[in-house]
């Protein structure tokens, strides 16, 4: 099984990467967003790898990150979505921006693949919602956003978190806007509930 494979960009097509590895060009499909970050040529870089094995086929599918590759795996577990339409989702939402679609229930978002309908973005929230933890992934996110040396040996108030994503559905935004607020928010684990539903809505006006 193949880990990743790091080499030489030597060509970018429509949904797939071209990587030199010692004289041998992997075609490594990847998704838009991360195809748009390889658009220099003649540099190297490294993909995370999942490969597809079928009986007339073996694919390879590349991320840069793991976090990516994670992502990608956990999507094409759900019954009715392919190697393909994993690919779509992972080209118009960021891992974490899809995250937050599955905790919320945001069906909306995911149809913005090609060829995932609202029955298909239903399935993945259905089968992935007990797989992201919200509280853990914004408390992750507001720490590395923290300023260097401030917090350093406190725990994050995870309460202040939540008490202000629900304040912020209350006055009317979704949770999926509500999140991505909170996480824009440098230094948030170390403020108080109404600090930080101002620096929030901030973030939203």
């Amino acid at each position: 099984m193949i880990a990743y494979i790091r080499g030489i960009i030597y060509d970018i097509e429509e949904d797939a990467v071209i990587l030199d590895q010692q004289g041998i060009g992997y075609r490594i499909y990847s998704s838009a967003m991360d195809l748009n970050q390889l658009s220099g040529m003649n540099r190297e870089v490294t993909m995370h790898i999942h490969m597809s094995v079928r009986e007339d086929d073996v694919s390879l599918y590349g991320f840069l990150t793991k976090e990516e590759l994670w992502m990608y795996e956990l999507l094409i577990s759900v019954s009715g979505i392919g190697p393909k339409a994993g690919l779509s989702i992972l080209s118009v939402l960021t891992v974490k921006d899809l995250q937050m679609a599955i905790i919320s229930g945001d069906a909306k978002a995911i149809t913005q693949a090609n060829g995932v309908g609202m029955k298909g973005a239903q399935r993945v929230i259905m089968e992935l919602k007990d797989k992201i933890d919200l509280e853990s992934m914004l408390t992750r996110d507001t720490m590395e956003k923290s300023t260097v040396g401030s917090a350093v040996d406190r725990n994050p108030d995870s309460d202040v978190i939540t008490n202000t994503a629900l304040a912020l559905t209350a006055l009317g935004y979704s949770q999926l806007e509500a999140a991505r607020a909170i996480r824009e928010v440098a230094g948030a684990s170390s403020m108080s509930e109404e600090e930080l539903l101002k620096q929030a809505l901030k973030q939203l006006l």
